[in-house]
């Protein structure tokens, strides 16, 4: 009997200790929220979406002239030698791989986008994170969550939604 009332103390004062650690604190912000509350991430937003038309309208020219050219060729290809259509055929394929080329330079995972797009606004979201983890740290939040990614969220207190908080400390606060 004696074995069994240790095990049951023991068992107790696990759960028992083991409640309090799980006795965390958490907040959430909401990213998206936050960002278009910043100016300098609305502005470096601004920038980018103007230089995304400007290069996604030079490389739609370049495929314009492919689309041109190809016309002109389809029409002339009757009149014209074995020879001509093949070097006409070349240069309408290397046009097209100069547009594709272009697109890769502009838009592609190393493209001019987003190496303009880290530069731009990872400063900003170092400045956004550097608040956050100043407000967790003096507020002793053990967890900060995003809700504005898919995290699943469907209920938060507002009163744990600390993105206002994050705005003042940024100096964009109402």
């Amino acid at each position: 009997m004696k074995k069994y009332f240790v095990i049951f103390v023991a068992l107790a004062a696990f759960f028992l200790s083991s409640a309090n650690v799980s006795a965390q604190r958490y907040a959430f912000v909401d990213m998206e929220y936050i960002m278009s509350n910043v100016p300098a991430y609305e502005a470096a937003q601004e920038q980018l979406n103007q230089m995304s038309e400007q290069w996604e309208q030079e490389i739609q020219s370049v495929y314009a002239e492919v689309e041109k050219r190809y016309k002109n060729y389809q029409k002339e290809s009757v009149f014209l030698s074995g020879e001509m259509k093949t070097q006409r055929e070349n240069e309408i394929i290397e046009l097209e791989n100069n547009a594709k080329q272009l697109q890769r330079q502009y838009f592609g995972p190393e493209g001019e986008l987003m190496k303009r797009q880290e530069a731009l606004l990872k400063p900003i979201q170092e400045k956004v994170n550097e608040a956050i983890r100043s407000i967790a740290d003096r507020d002793n939040l053990d967890a900060v969550f995003d809700m504005a990614g898919n995290m699943g969220v469907v209920y938060v207190k507002p009163r744990q939604n600390i993105s206002d908080e994050i705005l003042k400390e940024l100096g964009f606060g109402n």
